[in-house]
């Protein structure tokens, strides 16, 4: 298992080349380019007229600094709704399918091994089942057409999406042919969920993104978590997992994520994962007390 960081850690470093050089910094091999709606460095809206002049940027700013691309991370717009994958609205699904679709040729065209997208809402005045049933229909055709194309899709079940709960994302999965996770334990911590409650995901998973997390807090300090990632990396051993795992500390002004310091946070979990990895013993630094 390699260690990436999501180039978004570092969102209020400009430009995206920046960000990325703290990546390179830390010595760590991947990044998780993100490409977000109206938020990140490098955004959807801003790209899709020419993608491939978006690849290469992107191409060249990895590629000069040694690191390699683990993940393309979409999200269309800084609230759920707009071209959300399972919207009642069939203008509104059809200009999320095109998005996905020219997302899709942008994976391809930086090297990603994967591809990652949010699985969809719950909507006011339709049945769990309606909802849940439009999101396998769409998440479907995108896992066929990435396959296709020779990336592996998968969906982050996140806080307030229609597979927040653990058996709900577990069913996603059975449900919708290819269909993998990228799953981040913070969404099901925050809701009281246990560690056990969630391992029977890891097997979904194709990718994982890691910060410390607790009850209430989505993300935390990780001498206040209460993740066991030392646990996490012996289910995703035991289950085959052979993906990335992505260190993704935030600062949005989203349920409490920019109360944490990102750079010193993600050093602290890069060298607990890599101790354990490295099947080395790790303890929180005296020098962080």
């Amino acid at each position: 298992m390699r260690l990436a960081c999501a180039d978004n850690t570092f969102r209020l470093v400009q430009p995206w080349e920046s960000a990325v050089e703290i990546i390179r910094v830390l010595d760590i091999e991947a990044v998780d380019v993100c490409l977000m709606g109206n938020r990140s460095h490098i955004r959807p809206e801003d790209v899709r007229g020419d993608i491939p002049g978006a690849a290469r940027r992107i191409r060249d700013g990895l590629e000069g600094r040694g690191l390699e691309v683990s993940d393309l991370f979409v999200i269309p717009w800084t609230e759920f709704m707009t071209m959300a994958p399972n919207h009642p609205d069939p203008a509104e699904r059809g200009r999320s399918r095109a998005l996905f679709q020219d997302m899709l040729e942008l994976a391809t065209l930086i090297g990603s091994p994967g591809m990652t997208m949010l699985p969809g809402l719950d909507w006011e005045g339709e049945s769990h089942a309606d909802s849940f049933g439009r999101s396998v229909e769409e998440l479907a055709f995108r896992a066929e057409k990435a396959r296709a194309a020779g990336v592996r899709f998968s969906i982050e079940p996140h806080l307030g999406s229609i597979a927040q709960e653990p058996g709900e994302a577990k069913r996603l999965c059975a449900e919708t042919p290819g269909l993998e996770l990228t799953l981040d334990y913070s969404h099901f911590v925050y809701q009281g969920c246990s560690q056990a409650e969630l391992e029977p995901l890891v097997p979904h998973a194709r990718h994982l993104h890691a910060r410390g997390a607790r009850e209430n807090r989505m993300q935390a300090a990780l001498k206040d978590s209460v993740i066991d990632f030392e646990r996490m990396i012996d289910v995703a051993r035991e289950t085959g997992y052979d993906g990335d795992i992505g260190l993704e500390y935030l600062w949005i002004d989203w349920e409490h994520l920019n109360e944490c310091d990102t750079v010193s946070e993600t050093i602290l979990l890069r060298d607990r994962l890599r101790a354990k990895l490295a099947g080395e013993p790790w303890s929180y630094p005296a020098s962080a007390i």
